[in-house]
């Protein structure tokens, strides 16, 4: 089951039409989480991600559009797929309504929920090997349109395409800078001694929730320094440890990078803190 503007449809149900501004021109923006016996992790910050990402977008926000209603249409669709016992991934559409072209009719809104299963409850730290490699094909803009989690993700699809072509498991997003913002898949962190860098969102990457919770979570750990600064590629070999986070996986580490092998011990570390903040959020 889906949710369709607060009604449940089966999955194979034909609700949208060749005249979707999400399909014609990628007007849309989407937020994928986990729910765990119910529970949506970091429900917040990815509402209020949401209606930020909206307002910029210039799409009208319904009066009704609380995190409250939104919380109470996402339940809905985890009970009907009986998924409110265990995890399930969620992810919620919003799309400006059919009509116009470039030029919109209405910037009246329409949205969808899906979920599907999971096999954790919480995060889980995969040590298998992950090797990446730049992607250098197309470029990322260095812009706030970047930063939102819009359906326009088609460096992403081909990127992903290159991957699986070259046997590589990800690769990492070059800005028109030629410095490193993020992987195909979520946003990125090299370690070294005891400075942990992360792209800044000017660069270009996204706004991702996972990559805000750690930031958080690092400015109160001693230990450890941040910066938010731009990485070059010739960092990524002197790294003792990269690491990638979304909202679904929490932190992935990277064990090679050509000839670089990576540990993990921080991301290690990270992902129990980054478990505790989930259970209290």
């Amino acid at each position: 089951m889906v949710n369709f503007n607060g009604e449940l449809l089966t999955r194979n149900l034909n609700f949208l039409n060749q005249g979707n501004r999400g399909l014609r021109y990628g007007d849309s923006l989407f937020e994928t989480f986990r729910a765990i016996n119910g529970k949506l992790f970091f429900w917040e910050d990815h509402y209020l991600r949401l209606m930020a990402s909206m307002r910029m977008l210039r799409m009208e926000i319904p009066m009704n559009f609380t995190m409250e209603f939104l919380e109470e249409q996402i339940q809905r669709v985890v009970v009907a797929n009986h998924l409110n016992e265990g995890a399930a991934r969620i992810r919620l559409t919003v799309f400006r309504n059919d009509g116009g072209f470039y030029l919109p009719k209405t910037n009246d809104i329409s949205f969808f929920i899906e979920s599907t299963p999971m096999e954790n409850s919480f995060y889980i730290l995969e040590e298998t090997p992950y090797e990446v490699e730049l992607f250098k094909d197309f470029y990322v803009n260095s812009d706030m349109l970047s930063t939102l989690k819009t359906n326009n993700r088609i460096i992403n699809v081909v990127g992903s395409i290159f991957a699986k072509e070259n046997d590589y498991d990800n690769c990492l997003l070059l800005n028109t800078e030629k410095q490193v913002v993020e992987a195909l898949n979520g946003n990125l962190f090299l370690v070294k001694d005891n400075m942990i860098k992360t792209p800044p969102l000017k660069d270009g990457c996204l706004n991702g929730i996972i990559r805000k919770k750690l930031i958080e979570i690092l400015k109160k750990l001693e230990g450890y320094e941040l910066e938010e600064s731009s990485i070059s590629p010739f960092e990524l070999q002197k790294a003792d440890e990269i690491f990638i986070t979304n909202s679904i996986l929490g932190i992935r580490p990277i064990t090679k990078y050509r000839k670089k092998q990576f540990a993990n011990k921080v991301a290690k570390d990270l992902l129990g803190k980054l478990n505790a903040t989930a259970r209290l959020a």
